[in-house]
């Protein structure tokens, strides 16, 4: 425990948390739609729900799976689990009891916190899983034997909680995935996950990581004011959350579904710096509010607007250049398996703002490799992203998954992603999409997110996402499953002679789709999985095309 003379001891989430609060105790550290919480009572909240955590039997180690949309009492929970030394489990809220069921079995938690949205499926878990402890933010329905959040918090004192053992070994879980498979959680020790992920005390990551503990206290920032358009159960909000946490700095959530005009509102009403969207499902929505309402909102506190979570068009990255050009924009790459991988900056005035945000500048550690060795710059050759150094432990209760992502070469453990690149002449790093949607169409490779990139620059696409099917000349065919905008019909011609100036002939879609709503997951994340199906004859569709197009002048 760190009192407030104190330098946290070590690199552990709850010594950082316990050092830095006390400084900045009257500064506002969350904000979701009307509720607030100064340091000070976000620390005595927490403190509280430690010691109720405790009293149900949680033990260092304990899994408690978090189960609601965002609001303040996600991050009390995921703090007062850290503060035990308990992991608190980010679950998707939007799962039904079957998917919440099977991820809880599988990761043996011992108790799930939840609220009135989530109950309906909740209830399916409580009857089928022994969870002893469980928690509603909300009335608790007595029949599932939670206890109301509120009530526990009144049965416990606010003074810190002296919890022996705490180290940056302690573990911190993230889950991923179950868009293509079920979800995965990565097992990070809390030291390396605050270097890799929560940007080492440098949340902007521009002065560098601290180097110890103690050098913490010269980073708090002064006032910092961040939104990220993001659940909590997904690392661009968590990790953000906790960086400008452990900073002294604000984060406003947005509650509930993405609502664009709330948003720029929150964006006015609390001086927000910096806003992280996620792709163009999230940044689209944002800027058509935006030129909707012209002169409804300030944005004049905004420095910077960044990207993370999932790819952006180069369309929308112009546009969001050419709408604000007083602001430096920032793309970032990683994943849950890495951290922060890489990131461009362009500042106003960079000639490269209109072309879009699309190598990127890779942080140590990070390499390209092709067969184990590194791709050398300006060769065109296409290798996966690796990382070394602070990496996770492996895959949660998950050993085959582990072996074939963490591998050992020439003697150093590397994690190799999903994610595959060129390394273009001056080193940076052309990121080309996952290699498991790689679709090989006559012996071509074709990645859909570059398809989706140019597809999305068509004025009648809303939204889009890029898989192949099964075709009897080509083996597989570049299938399109766009959503257009309100009042829109785009042909498959259409979209063919649009994208035929900047993707070569067999790249071009053969099938086309129109559905009313591309299906992402609340993070915006695509879901290439369903993709796949509507593409391949589902009917959640609206109009098909193609079966023919494309003849073999396409890939020669």
């Amino acid at each position: 425990m760190a009192t407030e003379a104190d330098a946290p001891a070590t690199f552990n989430f709850a010594d950082i948390w316990e050092a830095v609060s006390p400084r900045v105790g009257e500064r506002t550290a969350l904000v979701c739609g009307p509720d607030r919480r100064t340091f000070a009572e976000l620390a005595a909240r927490v403190n509280r729900l430690a010691r109720h955590l405790l009293a149900e039997g949680m033990a260092p180690g304990d899994h408690v799976g978090i189960c609601m949309p965002n609001r303040v009492e996600w991050v009390e929970a995921m703090l007062a689990a850290f503060t035990i030394r308990a992991v608190p489990i980010n679950l998707n809220h939007r799962y039904r009891a079957a998917e919440l069921n099977e991820l809880l079995g599988r990761d043996g938690a011992r108790g799930i916190v939840f609220d009135a949205s989530t109950e309906p499926e909740v209830a399916g878990v409580l009857s089928a899983l022994d969870l002893p402890v469980r928690l509603c933010a909300g009335e608790a329905d007595a029949a599932l034997g939670a206890v109301a959040f509120e009530e526990a918090l009144a049965a416990h004192a606010p003074d810190p909680v002296e919890v022996p053992g705490r180290s940056g070994d302690d573990h911190y879980v993230m889950y991923t995935g179950g868009t293509t498979g079920s979800p995965k959680g990565v097992v990070w020790r809390q030291e390396d996950a605050f270097f890799a992920c929560i940007g080492g005390g440098d949340p902007s990551r521009m002065q560098g990581a601290v180097e110890r503990p103690e050098q913490i206290f010269e980073r708090l920032t002064g006032g910092f004011s961040y939104l990220p358009v993001a659940p909590l159960m997904h690392a661009a909000a968590q990790w953000t959350t906790l960086a400008q946490l452990f900073a002294g700095g604000q984060t406003t959530l947005m509650p509930g579904a993405l609502d664009p005009e709330a948003v720029w509102e929150a964006v006015e009403d609390e001086a927000v710096n910096l806003i992280t969207v996620i792709g163009d499902a999230v940044g689209r929505p944002l800027l058509d509010a935006w030129d909707a309402n012209p002169g409804r909102w300030a944005a004049s506190s905004l420095l910077a607007i960044s990207n993370g979570g999932a790819p952006m068009s180069p369309a929308l990255k112009a546009r969001i250049a050419a709408t604000f050009p007083d602001k430096v924009l920032i793309d970032g790459f990683g994943s849950s398996e890495t951290g922060a991988q890489g990131s461009q900056r362009l500042q106003p005035g960079d000639a490269d703002r209109a072309g879009g945000l699309a190598r990127f500048t890779a942080y140590a550690d990070t390499a390209v490799l092709d067969d184990h060795r590194p791709v050398a710059p300006g060769s065109g050759v296409v290798g996966r992203v690796a990382l070394r150094g602070r990496i996770p432990l492996g895959y949660h209760r998950d050993p085959e998954r582990t072996a074939s992502t963490f591998v050992e070469i020439e003697g150093v453990r590397h994690v190799l992603t999903g994610d595959m690149a060129t390394v273009e002449a001056d080193g940076s790093i052309q990121l080309l999409g996952r290699g498991s949607q790689c679709i090989n169409t006559g012996g071509e490779k074709v990645f859909p997110e570059e398809v989706e990139a140019a597809l999305h620059g068509h004025p009648a696409v809303a939204d889009v996402l890029v898989v192949g099917v099964p075709d009897e000349r080509w083996g597989s065919a570049v299938a399109a499953v766009v959503a257009p905008v309100p009042g829109a019909e785009p042909s498959l011609e259409d979209l063919r002679e649009h994208c035929r100036g900047d993707l070569a002939g067999f790249k071009l879609p053969k099938r086309l789709v129109l559905v009313d709503r591309v299906q992402r997951s609340p993070a915006g994340k695509a879901d290439y999985r369903w993709a796949t199906g509507v593409a391949e004859g589902g009917t959640d569709h609206r109009r098909r095309e193609g079966g023919d197009a494309g003849g073999a002048e396409d890939h020669v």
